[in-house]
């Protein structure tokens, strides 16, 4: 997710301080990772340097003054722009998972126990994100079943993979 823009549509949304947009990038979209401070700072002074962001009022504060960050009809239209484009499809055809298999055939290591190490580090995120899905605000729950269904999906090519393995060494070994 791109920050400038995640915070550029909060913007357009209402008027916000940095502190305001933190919280809120924190709460819908900064999930196990806040954002910085120095971050938001460092971004809303690039986004008010390109014309995207503009300071409104300035109020006095307990430290330095307190800017609430107005967006502009260019970082309006970007962010217009940014949500009308597709994502790009995931995964790419070729993944860290995928290339980390065919080095260890290539390598003569053990890709089995590789699949077998990294199917349960999927196993053990998906009992973790089951559990947010138990106890969890819709937010949390609809993030966790995104989680969850390229968890899956990973599983299922691990699967895969590891029938194949003997075919696949035999193609990418001289």
């Amino acid at each position: 997710m791109t920050v400038p823009l995640t915070l550029l549509g909060l913007l357009e949304r209402e008027p916000s301080h940095g502190y305001d947009l933190k919280r809120d990038y924190d709460t819908f979209f900064g999930r196990g990772k806040p954002l910085p401070y120095g971050q938001v700072y460092s971004t809303l002074s690039r986004l008010a340097r390109d014309g995207k962001v503009v300071v409104g009022d300035v109020a006095p504060g307990a430290g330095p003054d307190r800017k609430r960050y107005v967006i502009t009809d260019v970082g309006a239209t970007e962010v217009e722009h940014w949500l009308t484009e597709p994502v790009e499809p995931e995964p790419h055809l070729q993944t860290l998972l995928f290339t980390k298999v065919v080095l260890a055939l290539m390598l003569d290591r053990p890709a089995e126990e590789y699949l077998d190490t990294q199917r349960a580090a999927h196993l053990r995120r998906m009992r973790e994100l089951t559990e947010i899905k138990r106890s969890g605000e819709l937010v949390d729950v609809m993030l966790a079943d995104h989680g969850l269904y390229h968890l899956e999906a990973d599983l299922r090519w691990i699967e895969t993979t590891g029938a194949r393995l003997d075919a696949l060494r035999e193609a990418v070994r001289p």
